[in-house]
């Protein structure tokens, strides 16, 4: 069955092996980041509504275990937008636990929404809640996350701070860094202060690995990475994530999964959907053989489905081959 809503698994490096689960469908979300791998938000909104119905998502979710014996590490509640904006996300997290009963449950956010109780309330019942916040400067917030009107930086790390207060689960936090916009020693500080507060359980220091919405964002150089780890590691456990780079909780993992071509270049292009990849980056994700990746790549790229982007050009130099992309 060609699933619209699942993705994966996908290998992650915070999340072992993880099966997506799209809770908008579409580019839906409260902010529209410069980095973002999906590409530019179509609607900038707060609103919340059951942009895929929780019975859609868990329907598809009932028949992807059926026909898979493999479980994967975490259920990953995201999609191409704010998974949280979707108001059924409660009954999408209840109804992962009833169909996927061993599979601990994780959730990505932005953090924008966790000011609303009711939103707060859903996420309780997850295991793993991924926020992000990248940077505490009002105006490097503004310039990198181009938020809705009325959000705010402060407001909305004094959210995290309330949520983790009444949350039973972990916390991994992501601090994205781009050249230039938020890789200021003032944001440095103020998150320094800041993780030491929110006392996460994971911190992760990231940067562009793929071409993001906008051509300004670009990848910070890896000493300032390594900088950003090294003052945040008093604070907290830091995570210098590696692109190509995956540590996976279990041996659960099916190599170099055998499949028709056709069925190959299905979920290529379903993953391509969400983010530019290189060829290395899928055959990891999408546990296929390299050879295999390349030689569906080429045939779309000749139907016109997908298009190369150059590493270089991306602002990416040093990435393993062209980026793919449906966009």
């Amino acid at each position: 069955m060609t699933f619209t809503y699942i993705f994966g698994p996908v290998t992650s490096s915070r999340l072992g092996r993880s099966l997506g689960l799209d809770l908008l469908g579409r580019r839906v979300c409260s902010m529209d980041c410069l980095y973002c791998e999906v590409g530019r938000t179509d609607e900038l909104t707060m609103r919340r509504a059951p942009y895929v119905p929780a019975e859609v998502i868990l329907a598809e979710l009932e028949q992807w275990r059926a026909e898979n014996e493999i479980l994967p590490d975490h259920v990953t509640l995201g999609g191409a937008g704010e998974p949280c904006l979707n108001s059924e996300m409660g009954a999408i997290i209840d109804g992962c636990r009833r169909i996927l009963p061993e599979v601990p449950v994780a959730v990505l956010t932005n953090t924008t929404l966790l000011s609303d109780t009711s939103v707060c309330a859903e996420l309780a019942g997850a295991d793993i809640v991924l926020p992000s916040l990248d940077s505490l400067v009002e105006e490097e917030f503004i310039k990198l996350n181009r938020p809705c009107g009325g959000l705010s930086a402060s407001d909305i790390a004094e959210s995290l701070l309330q949520f983790r207060a009444m949350f039973k689960g972990r916390i991994f936090l992501e601090i994205l860094l781009a050249q230039g916009i938020n890789d200021s020693e003032e944001n440095l500080a103020l998150l320094k202060d800041y993780v030491k507060r929110l006392s996460p359980d994971r911190v992760d220091v990231t940067t562009l690995s793929r071409p993001g919405a906008y051509p300004v964002a670009k990848a910070v150089p890896p000493d300032v990475r390594a900088h950003w780890c090294s003052e945040l590691s008093a604070a907290c456990a830091v995570t210098p994530e590696t692109p190509g780079t995956v540590f996976l909780r279990t041996g659960q993992r099916a190599d170099l999964v055998e499949r028709d071509q056709k069925a190959v270049t299905e979920i290529i292009v379903r993953s391509l959907q969400r983010r530019p990849q290189t060829p290395d980056q899928l055959a990891l994700a999408l546990s296929l053989s390299l050879e295999k990746v390349e030689s569906a790549l080429a045939v779309l790229v000749h139907q016109g489905v997908i298009h190369a982007v150059d590493a270089d050009a991306a602002g990416l130099p040093g990435a393993n081959g062209p980026f793919y992309s449906c966009r």
